[in-house]
C-alpha cells in the first residue's frame, strides 16, 4: 500500500498573535500586522516598517537557559513544535525516539544572534579586527543554522533524521516536503516539519533597502503590503515559524487523529535566470505546479484554493499570475486566490510553513483568507485574488506556490483525505 504523509498538528508563531487560533483568527478578520520597526532603530533605513511578532519566550514557555542559549529564530521553532505536538495529540511513548524525525527550514539562520554579537565583539562596529572574549558561548551556535533544528529534535525527543533546509524563500515548502519524503519512503513514523526566521535586523533591512525590494511606504504601515494591488510598492518583512506534525495516513487513522490535509503532491523547479530577478512568463513556476498536480493525479479542475507567494512586488505578481494561467489554463479564472503576506508580512524562509499552516487551516476550516489591502486593480493582474474579506467556501484541495532568490520555485498539494 502506498503511504502518505498527513497533517495532524499545527504550531504557528506569527505576527499578530501567538498560536494557530490567533493567527487564524488575524487571517479570516483580514487583520494586517505590520507597523513601525521596534526590535531597533530604523530611522537609517529606507522600508522602516515590518510584520513583528508579540513574542516573549518565558511567557510562551521557555526556560531561562533557552532563552539565553536560543536565537530568536530557533525559540519560534520550538515553541511551534511544542503547540504542533499537543495539537496532534501524540503521546510520547507511542513512537520510538528514532521514528521521530525532524526537517525544519531557514533561510537566514541566527541573524538575529549574529548581529548581536557582531555589536558586541566590535563595541558597535568600532573596530575592525573584533574581540572575540566578549563573545557568548553560544556563539557557534548561533553561526551554524542546523543547530535551530537540533533545539527542536532535543525538545521533542526526536532521534531519527534532523535536517535544515535552506532554499531562500521557498525553504518552509522545501522542508515540508522534506518531511514528507520521510514519511512515504518510511524512514520515520512522525515528522516536525516547517520553517522559522526572525530576519528583522539592521543587516537585512539594509540589504532589502540596496535592491530597493522592500515597500518605504512607513506613514501606513497598515496599508503597505499590498500584494497584486495596482499600488504596491514592495514587500514588508515578517518573522515567524510553523511547525506540522506529519504522520503516515494509515497510522493516523488507526489512532483515531484529527487529519487536517494530505500532501498530494511537490514539485520545485529553479529558472537559472538571475539572482533576484523572474521572468514574466513564469514557466517554472507554472512547470513546478504542473508536476505538482501531477504526482498528487490532480487535474487543474480540482484545485479550489491557491494561496500565492504575493509578495507585493510588481515583477512577483505578474510573475506567478503569468504562471497560474499557464499551468491551470481557464481555471485560473475561477479559482479563488489569495496572499496571507498582506496581513503577516514575508517572513523570508519561515513563510512557506506559515502560508502552508494557512492551507491545512482552510481545508479543514472552509474559509478562504483574503488580500487584505487590495483596493485597486492592476490589469496584469486579473485573477479573483480575494480582496479585503474572507470568504467560506468548501475546499478539498489548496495549491500553495513560493518563489525565493536564486530562482527557487516550488508547488504543493494538500487535499482533504479520501474517507
Amino acid at each position: 500500500m502506498t503511504r502518505a504523509a498527513v497533517v495532524t498538528g499545527i504550531g504557528v508563531v506569527a505576527p499578530g498573535g501567538i498560536g494557530r487560533e490567533a493567527f487564524w483568527s488575524l487571517l479570516t478578520e483580514g487583520r494586517t500586522a505590520t507597523r513601525a520597526i521596534t526590535h531597533f532603530d530604523p530611522a537609517p533605513f529606507r522600508s522602516r516598517i515590518a510584520a513583528e511578532a508579540d513574542f516573549d519566550p518565558l511567557e510562551a514557555g521557555l526556560s531561562y537557559q533557552q532563552n539565553r542559549r536560543m536565537d530568536r529564530a530557533a525559540q519560534f521553532a520550538v515553541v511551534s513544535a511544542r503547540e504542533a505536538l499537543a495539537d496532534s495529540g501524540l503521546e510520547p511513548e507511542s513512537t520510538p525516539p528514532h521514528r521521530r524525525a525532524v526537517t525544519i527550514g531557514s533561510a537566514v539562520g541566527c541573524t538575529t544572534s549574529l548581529e548581536e554579537e557582531y555589536q558586541v565583539l566590535s563595541d558597535g562596529g568600532r573596530h575592525r579586527l573584533v574581540d572575540h572574549t566578549y563573545g557568548t558561548p553560544h556563539l557557534y551556535d548561533h553561526m551554524v543554522p542546523s543547530t535551530i533544528a537540533v533545539e527542536v529534535a532535543r525538545d521533542t525527543a526526536a532521534e531519527g533524521e534532523v535536517s535544515l533546509v535552506s532554499t531562500g524563500c521557498t525553504s518552509g515548502i522545501d522542508a515540508v516536503a522534506q518531511g514528507a519524503r520521510c514519511i512515504t519512503e518510511g524512514t520515520a513514523d512522525v515528522v516536525l516539519a516547517g520553517a522559522t526566521d526572525a530576519p528583522l535586523s539592521p543587516i537585512t533591512s539594509a540589504c532589502f533597502d540596496a535592491i530597493k525590494a522592500t515597500s518605504p511606504n512607513n506613514s501606513d504601515p497598515g496599508h503597505a503590503s499590498r500584494p497584486f494591488d495596482a499600488d504596491r510598492d514592495g514587500f514588508v518583512l515578517g518573522e515567524g515559524a510553523a511547525v506540522l506534525v506529519l504522520e503516515e495516513r494509515g497510522a493516523a487513522r488507526r489512532r483515531g487523529a484529527r487529519i487536517y490535509a494530505e500532501i498530494g503532491g511537490v514539485a520545485n523547479r529553479s529558472n537559472a535566470f538571475h539572482m533576484t530577478g523572474l521572468k514574466p512568463d513564469g514557466r517554472e513556476m507554472a512547470e513546478a505546479i504542473t508536476v505538482a498536480l501531477d504526482r498528487a493525479r490532480m487535474a487543474p479542475e480540482d484545485v479550489d484554493y491557491i494561496n500565492a507567494h504575493g509578495s507585493g512586488t510588481k515583477q512577483n505578481d505578474r510573475h506567478e499570475t503569468a504562471a497560474f494561467k499557464r499551468s491551470l489554463g481557464d481555471r485560473a479564472y475561477r479559482v479563488p486566490v489569495s496572499s496571507i503576506k498582506s496581513m503577516v508580512g514575508h517572513s523570508l524562509g519561515a513563510i512557506g510553513s506559515i502560508e502552508l499552516a494557512a492551507c491545512a487551516l482552510v481545508i479543514d476550516r472552509g474559509v478562504v483568507p483574503p488580500t487584505a489591502n487590495l483596493h485597486t486593480r492592476d490589469p496584469e493582474c486579473d485573477l479573483d485574488y480575494v480582496p479585503l474579506t474572507a470568504r467560506e467556501c468548501e475546499v478539498d484541495a489548496v495549491l500553495s506556490v513560493g518563489s525565493g532568490f536564486g530562482g527557487f520555485q516550488s508547488a504543493m498539494v494538500l487535499r482533504r483525505p479520501a474517507a
